[in-house]
């Protein structure tokens, strides 16, 4: 069985890698773990000096990597059963996902959802609706557990200042 395991650093991906190592699989599973590392983001504009704005895109693409060492780690600990094969994917998150399980020849999707209201969904979008409506295959949208999405969601967000 072959899992695609999409996770972007965040508590919702702590909960989807938890999941996935709870999940009844069979012994001979490969788990590919990816982070999406996205080079549109942010857009580069026209004032930025090119080396400063690639020594950020370098920073970003480091802290990609960094999150998913961080997530396989996890993984391996939580589920020493399952093989774990790290990639880390570039472009549009939603894409690349898509994109990989059907490369892969994924049985399964597993995401995170943060779990945003319409307004937020709407402006942000949703990884994890579009993956549910474009995978080739099924998917698993993990939830915090009730009551406690809420909470982790604010410690996870930046608080406004007054």
């Amino acid at each position: 069985m072959i899992i695609l395991l999409a996770v972007d650093g965040s508590p919702c991906s702590d909960v989807a890698i938890s999941e996935t190592a709870r999940l009844p699989l069979p012994a001979e599973t490969t788990v590919y773990v990816v982070t999406v590392d996205d080079p549109e983001y942010p857009p580069r504009g026209e004032n930025i000096p090119s080396t400063a704005f690639d020594a950020f895109m370098a920073e970003l693409r480091q802290a990609a990597a960094n999150r998913l060492a961080v997530a396989t780690a996890r993984l391996r600990s939580l589920g020493p059963h399952l093989r774990v094969v790290p990639k880390l994917l570039e472009g549009s998150p939603k894409d690349a996902i898509v994109a990989e399980a059907e490369r892969c020849g994924a049985d399964m999707i597993v995401v995170g959802s943060h779990g945003y209201g319409p307004i937020r969904r709407f402006f942000l979008g949703s990884v994890s609706l579009f993956v549910a409506h474009h995978a080739p295959c099924s998917v698993l949208i993990s939830r915090f557990p009730a009551g406690e999405g809420r909470q982790a969601r604010q410690l996870a967000e930046p608080t406004a200042e007054p």
